[in-house]
């Protein structure tokens, strides 16, 4: 059995989730979750910007905050966004993904560029 020293039962939830996978860009991403969440990956807009091209799938194993703009739509997935990150995301186009999504459409993780 996973130890997790989480309380939030949603992270708990993604942990397991990212955990029973085989593929090592999954168990990395849950490895960052575990971590304190003052060490948690924090990724403004215009990084991601700046390393993603139109159609990226992008995961970010913490916050996406809305420092720069997004001028190409990308799939992303975080454990959470700042809402006017968000506004940003869809504004240009892109699409937020959940965890079950982004793991159903690309299960073995090729293709997903990890941000931090």
């Amino acid at each position: 059995m996973l130890r997790i020293r989480k309380t939030n039962p949603q992270l708990i939830r993604v942990i397991q989730i990212l955990m029973r996978r085989r593929e090592k860009i999954w168990r990395r991403v849950a490895k960052d979750l575990q971590k304190p969440r003052r060490r948690w990956r924090r990724v403004n807009l215009a990084r991601i910007n700046k390393y993603t091209k139109d159609g990226d799938v992008v995961v970010v194993p913490g916050k996406v905050l809305a420092f720069g703009s997004l001028d190409h739509k990308i799939k992303i997935w975080a454990f959470s966004f700042s809402k006017a990150a968000i506004e940003k995301i869809q504004k240009a186009g892109g699409e937020i993904l959940r965890i079950d999504t982004l793991l159903q459409q690309n299960p073995r993780g090729s293709g997903v560029k990890l941000i931090g």
